[in-house]
């Protein structure tokens, strides 16, 4: 390092102390902190946020320039920014070794969703295959235990569980969901979360006097008394898919089993390249 030079001292009426032993140390020690502009490529995030400042060409001093961010307005949500980091869903996946997506299991009460979800989370789980189920029942637990089953709340349960899917297949996961979700237009719309065929119906597709039959839940026999108001198949509509990817019926007058449904979602998935990155 260069030597620096002392300035001469201000003329004053007692001589100057002379400068500490160690001074010439401490200034070596001195770093020069590097322009935010340099930390780009380091690894950190350096996305759109509002911290981030640019190097403008042009700008006469050169010095950093914040620029003006691009804000939204989402819904109600007002000047609101999207972060980009560097780590996306393609380096997620690689890491993985699979391609995140969402298995959305539609059917009527009792035609077998929530175990099928199981059975594939299970058979996919002994694969080493990363995967979470989003059952209907467990997340009106918390998530959505404010919504009630009228038709208005019916949309904004299956709004929230098709974003959290979403998320959930961004992050490279295999997004298991399983929800009667009876309206055809919501599942359109969480359809359209999804781009790139990411997005896997499979319609258990049994017949009503099958599922009433099992009851498992014994909701069918309050809808028939009356105690249960708006349940799906009774007094209130359930829409059949009409473009599903996978559809599950009876074999027979037989059900398949557990296993043998899961193994029909998994040969679909290993057949589109979803089980490897």
């Amino acid at each position: 390092m260069s030597s620096l030079s002392i300035p001469p001292p201000l003329l004053r009426s007692s001589p100057s102390p002379s400068p500490p032993a160690n001074w010439r140390r401490r200034a070596a020690r001195v770093r020069v902190r590097a322009p935010v502009a340099a930390l780009a490529g380091d690894g950190g995030c350096a996305g759109t946020g509002m911290e981030q400042q640019h190097l403008q060409a042009g700008s006469a001093s050169g010095s950093p320039v914040r620029e003006k961010p691009v804000m939204s307005n989402i819904g109600k949500s007002t000047n609101i920014l999207w972060h980009d980091c560097p780590i996306g869903q393609s380096e997620r996946q690689k890491l993985l070794g699979q391609k995140g997506c969402v298995i959305w299991i539609t059917g009527l009460s009792g035609s077998g969703k929530s175990t099928v979800a199981c059975a594939l989370s299970r058979e996919l789980h002994y694969r080493g295959h990363h995967t979470y189920v989003l059952d209907g029942d467990n997340l009106r637990h918390g998530l959505n235990r404010d919504l009630s089953f009228k038709a208005e709340d019916r949309t904004e349960n299956i709004r929230r569980v098709g974003e959290v899917a979403k998320l959930f297949a961004d992050a490279g996961t295999i997004c298991i969901a399983s929800l009667i979700s009876p309206y055809r237009r919501d599942r359109d719309a969480c359809r359209a979360l999804l781009p790139d065929s990411r997005f896997i119906e499979v319609f258990m597709d049994l017949p009503l006097e099958i599922c009433e039959a099992r009851d498992p839940k014994g909701l069918y026999k309050l809808a028939r008394t009356g105690k249960i108001k708006g349940f799906t198949g009774v007094d209130d509509p359930y829409e059949s898919p009409v473009n599903s990817e996978i559809v599950i019926k009876m074999e027979g007058e037989e059900c398949p089993s557990p296993k043998a449904m899961a193994k029909q979602v998994l040969s679909y998935l290993e057949e589109n390249g979803y089980l490897q990155a």
